[in-house]
Parts: C-alpha cells; structure tokens; sequence
C-alpha cells in the first residue's frame, strides 16, 4: 500500500479498531493521511493497532487516539466524540464496525438476554456513535458514516435471526440517516463485507463444508483480503470520490449477492 494522501487531514473515527475488519480498515486511512481515534472494548489489541499503523507510516503509536470505549454505554460515546474533537479539531469520518455475532439457532430456541446484548452492541451502539458525532459534521456541512452490516441479513440467513435482523436494521438507519442528514452534506452508506478475518477463520474452522460451498457460489470464488480488497473501497467511501453517494448498499463479497 503506498501513501497517496486521499484522506489528508481527515479525522476518523473507528469503532471495532482491535482487531479483522476495522483495524484493516484503520490501516487503509493511516496510509492514506487520516489522523484516528481507534475505538474498541480490549485496550491490548487497541494498542497493537495502534502500533501497526505507527510501523506502517512511521509515526509513533501515540499519534493515534486511543479509546477503549463500550459503544452501548452512552456517556463513553459522548465522551469519546468529544476527545476525538479536542484531539484534533473536527470528525470527517464514522465507521461503524464494531459488532458481535449473537445467539445462533432458530428463532425459538436463542436466548432472550443475548438478543437484547446484539441488539444493544449492533444496532444502539451505531446510534449512539452517530448520534454523538452528527454536531460537529452538521457544524462542518461535510462527514461521511460508513456502517457495516451483512447479506446474511439481507438473505435470512437461516439460524442467524438476531444478527440478520440487527444488520437489516443498520441498513435502514443508513437510508433514513441519508435522507435526513443529506442537506448538511453528509453522507452515509452501508458495506455488506465477505472478507477473511479471524472471525471467518474461527467460522470455517467449525463448518468447513458450508464455508467451502458458500466460497463456490462466489463469481471469484475466494474470500477478500481486508486491506487489499476492503482498504480501497473504505478509502473511497470516506473520500471525495464518494460525496454523491448516500443511503446505498455496497456489496462487498466476490459477487456472491448481486441486488
């Protein structure tokens, strides 16, 4: 990846920052000028970002905000968006990433408690972070929210009722967000992401079979590499290129759903 300057001067903030998806994604905006507030639960893995990106630019950990912050705990939220602010002045960019599984199973047999946890990690958490950061983008005419869900949910994937219906609802914040924060030029779009994490490592391991066919109904049939496929899309998102795209969908998974 070379430093080409695409988000020079953009402040982002990242949620899920620890570790897969959202470190890749914190990578991609380090090597293209972003400054970070990198936002997740485990301060370790906060910091080994932390400590990529340093090795990656050359610059120190330090550079970076880091905040370990449980996106379901709205004072931290707030608090947060406000160190972000007095760190560096202003917040270009929201990526929405993190997020947990939830029970699996069918609908009657998952746990009343661990709907609730999903629902409050995955769906109030990028309502909170929004929430928190809509100020200061409204006060700037300019910000890009970039919110992550699945095609799971979009497919009903069977045995997976809570997850698919926390990202169906992320998507629909996307549109409604789009239509009303449009006018102070904001934009906010979803990735519905198949890229190989730790995660899908952990996925594959447990279903193999299901993971090998799921991989031959992909037209490119293989998995994205978070940097090398997500980084640029995420780059784009959060740059200029995209400032007439709001309230979509992007797939991001080798073809495998194709709206």
């Amino acid at each position: 990846m070379s430093l080409e300057g695409k988000l020079e001067d953009k402040v982002a903030i990242i949620t899920g920052a620890g570790r897969g998806i959202g470190r890749a994604i914190a990578l991609g905006y380090a090597v293209e000028g972003a400054r970070l507030a990198l936002i997740a639960r485990t301060p370790d893995e906060l910091e080994e970002t932390a400590s990529q990106i340093a090795e990656m630019i050359g610059s120190q950990p330090e550079d970076s905000l880091v905040l370990p912050v449980d996106v379901t705990d709205q004072s931290a939220v707030e608090d947060m968006a406000k160190q972000t602010l007095d760190r560096f002045g202003r917040i270009d960019i929201l990526v929405n990433n993190a997020g947990i599984a939830g029970p699996i199973g069918v609908l009657q047999n998952n746990d009343t408690g661990a709907w609730m946890q999903t629902m409050q990690v995955n769906v109030i958490g990028p309502y909170l972070t929004c929430r928190a950061v809509i100020p200061t983008m409204v006060s700037q005419c300019s910000g890009k929210i970039i919110n992550l869900a699945s095609c799971s949910g979009m497919d009903g994937f069977p045995g997976n009722t809570c997850y698919n219906a926390t990202k169906e609802a992320i998507r629909a914040l996307t549109r409604t967000a789009g239509n009303e924060w449009g006018k102070y030029g904001i934009c906010v779009n979803t990735v519905n992401p198949s890229l190989r994490t730790d995660a899908w490592e952990s996925w594959e391991a447990a279903r193999p079979e299901f993971v090998a066919e799921l991989k031959e109904k992909m037209p490119l049939r293989r998995l994205g590499d978070p940097i090398e496929d997500g980084g640029p899309l995420f780059v784009f998102l959060a740059g200029p290129g995209s400032d007439y795209i709001t309230g979509m969908t992007i797939m991001l998974n080798g073809g495998r759903h194709m709206p």
